[in-house]
């Protein structure tokens, strides 16, 4: 938090941790401040781009909000109001080299020089608990054992797995392992050749052409899985507001204030004709409860 206007419990300096299924461990503010303050953390971690949020009601900013920043609208009773900035957090990208070519060495450093946690492993060194489903596998083993690796390394399921070496030389290896009875859908995932097609070129260009293409399929999202972390990170997801999944943060519109609220038990929750409503205070319930006619709204259903 890095500002607030009174009367607000929330107190400049304070500071929480926000993980992606809404989980909360800090102090960012009260009732009113909480729920928006993760909705809007979760849509900062599945973006990855950070966000400058100003909470209150429109009528005490007016024209003076800075350019950038998101206003999130909110109707406490305490009428204060909040500056949070939300920075996400997230996991170095974990690269396994398996092979001891200078093309593997070269990669190796490229890599590490971008900061990402790299491991460069000889073949018969490697195996499936060097990587996890978040990881980037490049077998550079050059016929010194490619089967053996690639077999390893599909066990691990990582979000890449790439074969250095002619396509000829990939369909012997992807045949022998379709023999071996290795699914064909896991057989698929196989790039051969690895990295983005520069021709023919040297094995530090090489090296360029496999980190080029991942660095490309990071930024476009289009890899298996999120492969920003080893064996101890976490994959990146996101809430849907109104209906959750399994470990998401459910929500609701508070029907008297307008504000997005929990649905669950710290949300107030009130039925009402069949409806259950949420709401971000007592105050807020009680005033539904005195004329629930005033309020009730098919839209605030949860």
């Amino acid at each position: 938090m890095v500002w607030r206007q009174g009367p607000s419990s929330g107190q400049q300096g304070s500071r929480a941790i926000i993980t992606a299924a809404g989980g909360l461990q800090g102090w960012i503010g009260g009732a009113c401040a909480e729920p928006v303050v993760i909705r809007e953390a979760q849509q900062v971690i599945a973006a990855g781009v950070p966000r400058l949020l100003l909470l209150g009601t429109s009528e005490q900013f007016g024209a003076a909000v800075p350019e950038g920043m998101t206003v999130v609208p909110i109707s406490c009773q305490s009428e204060g109001a909040l500056e949070v900035y939300i920075e996400p957090v997230l996991p170095v990208p974990h690269l396994v080299v398996v092979g001891r070519s200078p093309m593997a060495q070269t990669l190796a450093a490229l890599a590490g020089a971008l900061g990402w946690r790299t491991a460069l492993l000889d073949g018969p060194d490697f195996s499936a608990a060097d990587a996890d489903e978040r990881s980037m596998v490049v077998v550079a083993t050059q016929g010194h054992g490619d089967e053996e690796a690639i077999e390893e390394a599909i066990a691990a399921r990582p979000a890449y797995l790439g074969l250095v070496g002619s396509s000829r030389r990939g369909a012997s290896v992807l045949g022998y392992l379709a023999d071996r009875g290795v699914p064909a859908e896991q057989l698929g995932r196989v790039k051969v050749p690895a990295g983005l097609d520069l021709g023919r070129t040297t094995h530090r260009e090489i090296a360029v052409a496999i980190l080029a293409e991942l660095v490309q399929l990071r930024a476009s999202g289009k890899l298996a899985a999120d492969a920003t972390a080893g064996p101890a990170g976490s994959a990146r997801s996101a809430a849907i507001a109104g209906s959750a999944g399994p470990g998401e943060l459910a929500e609701a519109v508070d029907p008297v204030c307008g504000m997005t609220v929990a649905a669950g038990p710290s949300g107030h929750p009130l039925e009402h004709e069949g409806v259950t409503y949420y709401f971000c205070c007592a105050g807020c319930r009680r005033k539904f409860e005195n004329d629930p006619a005033a309020y009730a709204k098919e839209e605030s259903r949860c």
